[in-house]
């Protein structure tokens, strides 16, 4: 039956010669690439504890994710039934196995953690809509089966609901905070080494190995292994960086958007730099972490030292 649905999809796309599939295409890089770009604006100007919150679910989901995806390695739908043609580039981007979605592992947490902390009706509508709208673009380009993406979603809120619950607790009882990143670490850690050295299916198809496992582990190293780095991060701008948002002001945005042109920077390209360096495993790690290095410590140092000025300026007026 998902096999019907996704020809189904390709039928359409064809119909109306792929009028829709650079949309979809686009929304679906820019849902594991610029989406971090959401949280981190919440982070620097308007709430601390919701970028933080944001950041936590996404690095836990993509944690679960390197572990369900490593475990119950499935192939993707063109796999199963070369009738099955994914749309673009989808055949050497998309490759790996295909259960659950990363992708919606990845804007599930994002867009959800946005929604729940927004009071507009409207916006909490948006965002919903945007999860449902890009979980079906994972399908209408044929990458993804309708439970690679529905399993996605589910374990992206089910991290959401873990969130929810280590935040609380953590609102009633603060000293406990670096128990909760030491948790955390580990569980980045622990990740890791599971999936880099656990058996894989070797299935080859006239000749070829159908998925290398070795390339599938790059990905995990960078996701589950950063989220130790998240950790460190979450633990030095708590002790030493202590920096307050600026507020949804001139300055504040402008500093902000200031900080993203790096930001964007190190999402796009620094990531080649890494691989020629250090290898695609450690390449993959050090880009992820320093992503979050950038957004969680150093831009909230620049605003700590810029709104610092700021005040004893204004303090000698």
């Amino acid at each position: 039956m998902d096999i019907t649905y996704l020809l189904w999809l390709q039928d359409l796309r064809n119909s109306t010669n792929n009028a829709l599939s650079p949309f979809f295409e686009q929304l679906s890089l820019f849902s594991v690439r610029d989406i971090q770009l959401l949280p981190a604006f919440i982070y620097w100007c308007l709430n601390k504890r919701t970028g933080l919150f944001i950041f936590f679910s996404m690095k836990l989901s993509q944690t679960f994710n390197a572990l369900v995806k490593l475990t119950a390695c499935v192939y993707r739908p063109w796999v199963k039934d070369p009738r099955i043609i994914p749309a673009g580039d989808s055949l050497t981007t998309a490759g790996g196995y295909s259960f659950p979605s990363g992708h919606a592992m990845m804007f599930t947490p994002v867009y959800g953690g946005l929604a729940m902390f927004t009071k507009n009706r409207a916006v909490k509508c948006l965002f919903i809509v945007l999860i449902l709208v890009s979980a079906f673009a994972r399908n209408y380009l044929g990458v993804h089966t309708p439970q690679d993406v529905i399993v996605g979603v589910a374990l992206g809120s089910l991290s959401l609901y873990i969130a929810v619950k280590i935040f609380d607790y953590l609102d009633r009882h603060p000293e406990k905070d670096v128990l909760v990143m030491i948790c955390s670490a580990l569980a980045g850690i622990l990740t890791v080494v599971y999936v880099t050295y656990k058996p894989y299916p070797m299935d080859y198809v006239d000749g070829k190995l159908l998925v290398d496992p070795v390339k599938m582990t790059i990905d995990s190293w960078g996701d589950a292994g950063a989220f130790a780095t998240f950790a460190l991060c979450w633990y030095i701008e708590s002790r030493f960086v202590k920096f307050e948002p600026t507020g949804l002001n001139v300055k504040g945005v402008i500093i902000a958007l200031i900080g993203m042109i790096p930001l964007h920077w190190i999402i796009w390209s620094l990531g080649g730099i890494t691989a020629k360096i250090f290898g695609d495993h450690v390449g993959k790690f050090a880009v992820k972490s320093a992503v979050l290095i950038y957004i969680i410590v150093l831009w909230p140092l620049v605003i700590k030292l810029l709104t610092a000025k700021n005040k004893k300026a204004d303090s000698k007026n």
